[in-house]
């Protein structure tokens, strides 16, 4: 496994950079992924409508959504959210958004 040092702690994640443990995720630790693994310096209002809808339903289900049903429940056109996350929905919204590596489509 790999870490990441966040504020004096090493956090580990897997080769992909995704969380080994979401329970650890947060606002601020979502921040640092965004900016020190996904190059995204400022997180705005449209960022947060993903990150949170892709965090409460992983904590729900278990799983990352769907993709259509991302688009759907934040009112975002796929295009929008490559926009907001350039490397994808499951690649940077969801590391973004603590959950671990998705298996599947988002």
């Amino acid at each position: 496994m790999q870490f990441i040092d966040y504020r004096g702690t090493r956090i580990e994640v897997d080769e992909d950079g995704f969380l080994a443990d979401p329970s650890l995720w947060d606002e601020d630790l979502a921040r640092f992924i965004a900016e020190h693994e996904e190059g995204i310096t400022d997180l705005m209002p449209d960022h947060w409508k993903v990150i949170y809808y892709l965090n409460r339903y992983y904590q729900e289900f278990g799983v990352a959504p769907m993709i259509r049903l991302l688009c759907k429940e934040t009112d975002f056109r796929l295009k929008y959210i490559y926009e907001l996350f350039p490397s994808g929905p499951a690649r940077g919204a969801c590391k973004i958004a603590g959950l671990p590596k998705p298996t599947g489509c988002v």
